[in-house]
């Protein structure tokens, strides 16, 4: 087991610094820089550029650049954004603020409803529950996030006039001050979550009561719901630990659709303000972080998973 762990680490170390290498290197080939940017592609002559590029490191090599920066990353130095001043720490820590804010509320909203609808629908599987729930689900899944975001702005914001239809709170402003404005996102990415994970464990829950086991139990004559939560929903909702994990780590990581559609000031809005600004140093850090997220998130998945599942002890005990 421990063996395990370790290589889960050491594979996502490498999974983090491809990424963060992958990302450097695609806006690197990218037509203009900072410079050409903020200075004007038409508007500023070469010596000017020149200088510009001078002052901010830029006519460096882009390996040297990099080498640099993943160096003081690991030291849990992020540098400064191109224009020299502005630390990345304080730019990105208030958006990983925000984005926990919004993932933190997507969860407990979708998570416990999306498991409650999965259980449902996989035990009266073709009865009207599952048919409602489904029907449901399959829409919510069909419909592209920016397209459901705009139709309940249009609903409670414009035409019903209930909720705020975008964000005009500040990245800096405390978490309290996001109310009511953060509700429409939520509500969003819940019906986005919630839709996914029902159907997986619905899927799961229906294989789970049909196998060898539980039928089994069944001609032993062991009460119905005693078999139920005894039996087959500890095994049925094992799948849906690593599923969560991706959701919770696609919420952490920036939900880029939904903070543009609704002006929510998170990591998403952030990586694509900083792709269009040139502000690579930026770009690296939210790269790192999101990698970072996703290996942590899936260790944590596996563990779990792991633990909860006596066969995966042995195997890994006995490796």
């Amino acid at each position: 087991m421990l063996m395990m762990l370790i290589r889960r680490i050491m594979l996502g170390i490498v999974t983090v610094s491809l990424v963060s290498l992958i990302i450097f290197a695609g806006v690197e080939i990218l037509p203009g820089d900072a410079c050409t940017q903020y200075l004007g592609e038409y508007q500023a002559d070469d010596e000017l550029l020149a200088q510009c590029r001078k002052d901010l490191d830029l006519n460096r090599p882009a390996l040297e650049r990099f080498q640099e920066w993943a160096g003081g990353a690991v030291t849990g130095d992020l540098g400064t954004a191109v224009d020299g001043k502005t630390k990345i720490s304080t730019i990105v820590g208030d958006r990983l603020k925000n984005s926990l804010l919004l993932a933190f509320c997507a969860m407990i909203v979708g998570v416990p409803l999306a498991l409650l609808l999965g259980v449902i629908t996989g035990l009266w599987r073709d009865r009207k529950p599952d048919l409602i729930a489904s029907t449901l689900a399959i829409f919510a899944m069909t419909i592209p996030e920016f397209v459901s975001a705009t139709l309940l702005i249009l609903i409670f914001s414009i035409w019903l006039g209930w909720l705020p239809g975008i964000v005009l709170t500040s990245a800096s402003a405390p978490a309290s001050e996001f109310f009511p404005e953060i509700l429409l996102p939520v509500i969003v990415l819940s019906l986005v979550m919630c839709a996914h994970i029902m159907r997986m464990v619905r899927s799961s829950v229906i294989e789970v009561m049909e196998s060898d086991y539980v039928q089994m139990a069944t001609l032993k004559g062991v009460p119905y719901w005693r078999m139920v939560f005894s039996h087959a929903l500890p095994n049925a909702l094992l799948p849906a630990i690593n599923v969560v994990a991706l959701t919770i780590a696609w919420l952490l990581g920036g939900v880029v659709v939904i903070e543009v559609v609704f002006n929510y000031p998170g990591l998403g809005r952030l990586m694509i303000d900083s792709i269009s600004d040139r502000d690579l140093p930026v770009v690296q850090s939210i790269a790192l972080i999101v990698a970072s997220i996703y290996v942590c998130v899936n260790l944590a998945a596996d563990l779990l998973t792991m633990l909860a599942n006596p066969k995966l002890r042995t195997i890994y005990t006995r490796k």
